[in-house]
């Protein structure tokens, strides 16, 4: 969320109009995130989130839509889409195709608040999530799939300064690491893609809403589930073993990984490092913007997690790389266990 495009209140009222949301009371553009412009509406009724999209044509607007329709019919805790009078689920607004959907209650906790119980019923949503995606059957393109984050970092390189020599350098040798030892042979279907402490929101240690599904799509479960990892599990410049078990107790309390996405868990949590790396020197460090419009996302956090996922530094990931060894172990076990 930021504030690319600015509403005057004029074209606020006609949007609460056009979505027939009751009296204004009041609006205000919200400047957390990175990508869409965000506006909270309250009216008589009720407050509203209005989301003008910054990057996606209409056709991708239409997809996320759909997506979090099929979620909510599946009682999943997303925004829900609403109409406008002519019963349309988007309405143009300066040659961007803006939503509104329903507020979320609840309170989006910083990293270091959200506790084991936090992480536990994570977990147990997203492989809610995954499980719900067996059966929407419409395809939605990865756009950070590795193919296109390939493409980013060719166009980002060439625009890099000469003093970050040291970091390109870890860079191609990732891509060339990652390119021969990624898996794309692993359970796929419908994923977040950008579980993060600001996407989510509680009351007490309930779950009440995952937000901005921008980046959903087709992918790799283990992937979204690294991003998770990745995004929630790493304090204090190191990944965090008890904050790893509760969120991996949490999703296999639902749905138990396989061997092979066990196998590929470091990697996968490597080109999350990666994804997220690229794009953050994409989207900030080449981007320039007013102080004033946004929050600016290091892309060195990530890389630091890269770092450490490389073992070129220590950071935690000792304990994690033994957790995820056990967790193969059992289960092979489990699996060549005779039948009585």
């Amino acid at each position: 969320m930021a504030i690319y495009t600015s509403f005057s209140k004029r074209e606020i009222t006609r949007l609460v109009d056009e979505f027939a949301l009751g009296e204004l009371v009041s609006y205000s553009g919200m400047r957390t995130g990175s990508v869409n412009t965000h506006y909270l509406i309250e009216t008589k009724r009720a407050k509203f989130f209005a989301k003008i999209d910054e990057v996606k044509s209409e056709v991708e607007v239409k997809q996320e839509v759909d997506l979090l329709l099929h979620l909510r019919k599946q009682n999943f805790p997303c925004l829900q889409p609403l109409k406008t009078k002519s019963g349309r689920y988007h309405l143009e607004f300066q040659g961007k195709c803006v939503t509104v959907t329903r507020h979320l209650d609840g309170v989006e906790l910083p990293v270091e608040s959200i506790t084991g119980t936090h992480l536990s019923a994570l977990g147990h949503a997203l492989a809610n999530l995954h499980l719900i995606g067996r059966s929407y059957k419409k395809g939605i393109d990865n756009r950070f799939g590795f193919n296109r984050i390939v493409a980013i970092y060719r166009d980002v390189r060439r625009q890099l300064p000469t003093h970050l020599k040291n970091i390109v350098r870890v860079l191609d040798d990732e891509f060339s690491y990652l390119e021969n030892y990624l898996d794309n042979n692993l359970p796929k279907g419908i994923i977040h893609g950008d579980l993060f402490p600001d996407n989510v929101k509680f009351k007490g240690n309930r779950l009440t809403g995952v937000m901005d599904f921008e980046a959903a799509c087709r992918g790799k479960l283990i992937y979204d589930l690294a991003t998770a990892v990745n995004a929630l599990c790493f304090l204090d410049d190191r990944y965090r073993i008890d904050r790893f078990e509760a969120l991996i107790a949490g999703y296999e309390s639902l749905r138990p990984l396989s061997l092979p996405e066990w196998d590929s868990f470091p990697n996968e949590l490597r080109f999350s490092a990666l994804r997220f790396t690229v794009t953050r020197i994409k989207d900030f460090y080449l981007r320039s913007a007013d102080d004033s419009q946004r929050v600016y996302k290091d892309f060195k956090e990530f890389y630091d997690r890269l770092l450490i996922l490389r073992r070129e530094k220590s950071g935690g990931m000792e304990d994690i790389l033994l957790a995820m060894a056990t967790g193969y172990d059992y289960r092979k076990y489990q699996k060549s266990k005779p039948s009585k």
